[in-house]
């Protein structure tokens, strides 16, 4: 006697309509099409965490220098001096430092850039 796979292919199908919900058009319900999007969009999910990183970085490298320039220094001496004085504090810190804390962040420059 043969088994009918019905019910256990339909769940399967269902599952991967089910994540890819959002997308427009047949994307969401079409099921080869459902497929693809999926992988595709795996695919930019991956590619975009590795990404995430690289762009938080680069925005808080811009927020330090910008502060360091109106005090009259720039990113680069200054990070090489923090390194000099062994000072451990990482970019995200200073970067928060530099918006929400400007003065304690100028104390910090000052003593830094003194040495």
């Amino acid at each position: 006697m043969r088994v009918k796979g019905g019910s256990t292919t339909r769940q399967r199908r269902k599952a991967i309509k089910r994540k890819v919900e959002g997308a427009w058009g047949t994307k969401h319900t079409s099921y080869k099409i459902a497929r693809q999007t999926l992988i595709r969009s795996s695919e930019y999910a991956y590619r975009d965490r590795k990404a995430r990183k690289r762009d938080f970085r680069k925005l808080w490298n811009t927020r330090i220098n910008a502060t360091l320039r109106s005090m009259g220094y720039n990113y680069s001496t200054f990070i090489n001096a923090l390194h000099k004085n062994k000072i451990a504090i990482n970019r995200k810190m200073l970067s928060e430092l530099a918006i929400n804390n400007p003065q304690e962040f100028k104390i910090l420059v000052e003593k830094v850039m003194k040495k």
